[in-house]
């Protein structure tokens, strides 16, 4: 099969791997369209290669199933379907508490296994057990279907935040990933602040429904935060990015009771300082997001088949694995929104 092959650091080959083969309880999914996620962009620039290259990333994947193992009786081939990527156990502590995100023995696609920018993946039996294959409505396009992985991870972020109606959310990033927290929070009635160093994601984002959009560089923005909420802070705070400086930063955006959740994956060796008065005094929760469990990837899939969540206009640009570096390349330069690749 052709595949987008990792060898190392900034060295990315399309070329042939071996096809894989559905081993007992394992699915072969023939890949229709997998998302280009900023983890997929940071891992080929060196951070966080996996150990054992060469290897193929991509973790947001849907498809048809081709071929299905023993013991597999729930799918057939033509199958359409959409994959949660992550193998777990099942059965540790956190999987026992519904935080298969956590699992103890937890790998998957891009991650211990070959991921999805190739022609066909396997599913272990681990992501099969688990219910992380469900299959898409015939009239449901694959380019919407894909971006219900990473809709998942923002949907795991505002429950976590235990976001709600008339609550005010500021969303630091204007990424694809904070476009997400935008629209879920809207969904769930809050009022949202977008801030983003870019004028034209803020456009993005203005149109997407953000009810207030700040460019830093223009103004100071934690002042006019605290104008915008009474000077009461926010009762949740993204930070849809990872850069530890502008998250301490903002800490500061933080309203009495509510949550700086840090959503954005921060470089390894970084550390921020917290005034341990303030958490204690205003009862802050300061916590973090990682990926998403099964039940919220259901249901992030469940919002875009009933088009509550619009997710059209997120997809910015479309690839094939023969274009595959120039979206690679687009995305490093902060080029595009969203990117997928199409088979």
């Amino acid at each position: 099969m052709k595949a987008a092959v990792v060898h190392g650091k900034n060295d990315i080959r399309i070329e042939e791997y071996p096809t894989p083969t559905a081993n007992t309880g394992e699915i072969i999914v023939k890949t229709k369209v997998s998302g280009i996620c900023a983890t997929d962009i940071k891992t080929l620039l060196g951070q966080g290669l996996p150990k054992d290259l060469p290897t193929i990333l991509g973790h947001e994947v849907v498809g048809e199933v081709f071929e299905t193992g023993e013991g597999v009786t729930a799918y057939k081939p033509g199958d359409r379907v959409a994959v949660y990527p992550i193998a777990v156990c099942g059965d540790c502590y956190y999987c026992r508490q519904g935080r298969h995100n956590l699992c103890e023995h937890e790998f998957g696609l891009a991650h211990g296994i070959e991921g999805g920018f190739a022609e066909y993946v396997r599913l272990p039996k681990e992501i099969v057990n688990i219910g992380g294959v469900i299959k898409i409505p015939d009239e449901v396009p694959f380019d919407k279907a894909v971006l219900s992985e990473p809709l998942s991870c923002a949907l795991a972020s505002l429950t976590t935040c235990k976001v709600g109606p008339d609550h005010i959310v500021v969303i630091l990033g204007a990424g694809p990933m904070g476009l997400m927290h935008l629209k879920l929070a809207k969904w769930m009635g809050a009022v949202v602040i977008v801030v983003d160093l870019l004028d034209d994601r803020l456009a993005i984002a203005e149109n997407m429904g953000a009810d207030h959009c700040i460019n830093p560089t223009q103004i100071n923005h934690i002042e006019e935060i605290k104008k915008l909420t009474g000077n009461h802070g926010a009762q949740a705070v993204i930070a849809s990015l990872g850069i530890p400086a502008v998250i301490e930063e903002n800490l500061q955006l933080t309203g009495k009771g509510g949550t700086f959740n840090i959503f954005g994956g921060p470089p390894a060796g970084h550390t921020i300082s917290v005034d341990p008065r303030w958490l204690h005094y205003c009862e802050i929760n300061l916590t973090g997001t990682f990926a998403a469990s099964p039940k919220d990837f259901k249901k992030s899939l469940e919002l875009i088949i009933n088009n509550d969540i619009t997710v059209d206009d997120l997809v910015t640009d479309r690839f094939t694995l023969d274009t595959f570096l120039e979206a690679v390349e687009r995305a490093k330069n902060q080029q595009m929104i969203r990117g997928i690749v199409e088979f």
